[in-house]
């Protein structure tokens, strides 16, 4: 009967491993097809779609677009939202329940009902004090940082809860001040809740598209909305290309970031 369990154990385990990675396999896979309508079995294999990519200059403008908003977003929301998960996990004050829902509340909201929400707030804002904040940069950040912060408070809470505060309470009755225990003692302890934050921050940014789409403006197009758009007309593995770039680069900066910080213990 052991023997069974384990066997059905290890079946289940695979396949939700299987579930999450066979679309990246078929989308890696379809991006190296040689013929330009995808069909099955291949033609061949080719390395012509990344060329392709490549020389798309909307794909280049859209990568810088979406890693200029991702970074301000990022840094932005894990300054904010690290501050917040430390007064929630820390402190005590009223009305903290209703709080943490309420920067917890955009991880329960689609995509699209946020976008619009924002659309519809920022056009009234330009309506009240004629002050256009939609079809601009700042109010496309202003929105991503809204993405960025639930996902801090979350990990760095997480992180936070399992931390004894007696390392603290050392630190301040030896004399530490409090600005001095939080910079020397707390921020390292939770130093990979930040991280796995900042990390998890910036590609809920740059990957996003519901939202963006609703607020980006000319000249500001993110790579996700700029892939939309040259689905409008082509229909080829060149968009398979520039997600596989896109696969390979965020693989690469998590493995890098759980080398030095162990992600796994954070966002089990």
């Amino acid at each position: 009967m052991g023997v069974w369990r384990a066997i059905l154990w290890r079946g289940g385990v695979g396949a939700v491993f299987a579930v999450v990675l066979l679309p990246l396999v078929a989308v890696v896979w379809l991006s190296f097809f040689n013929q330009e309508i995808i069909a099955f079995p291949p033609e061949g294999y080719t390395w012509r779609w990344y060329a392709n990519a490549w020389s798309q200059r909307q794909f280049a403008s859209g990568f810088l677009n979406s890693l200029e908003i991702a970074l301000i977003a990022a840094s932005i929301g894990v300054t904010v939202g690290t501050a917040a998960a430390y007064a929630l996990v820390r402190a005590r004050f009223p009305g903290k329940t209703a709080i943490a829902g309420l920067l917890l509340g955009p991880l329960a909201i689609p995509g699209v009902v946020l976008g619009t929400g924002l659309y519809v707030f920022f056009v009234q804002i330009d309506n009240a004090i004629d002050f256009q904040i939609v079809a601009t940069l700042p109010g496309l950040i202003a929105a991503h940082v809204l993405l960025t912060i639930p996902w801090t408070v979350r990990l760095v809470a997480a992180s936070l809860q399992g931390l004894h505060p007696a390392a603290e309470e050392a630190a301040a009755n030896l004399g530490a001040r409090p600005w001095t225990v939080f910079r020397r003692v707390t921020l390292p302890m939770m130093r990979a809740g930040v991280v796995a934050g900042a990390l998890f921050s910036f590609i809920q940014s740059f990957e996003n598209l519901e939202l963006t789409l609703l607020l980006t403006g000319p000249g500001r197009s993110t790579l996700p909305v700029e892939m939309l758009n040259y689905l409008e007309f082509r229909v080829d593995p060149t968009l398979a290309a520039v997600a596989t770039v896109q696969i390979v680069l965020i693989g690469a900066l998590m493995l890098i970031t759980d080398r030095f910080v162990n992600i796994s213990r954070v966002v089990a």
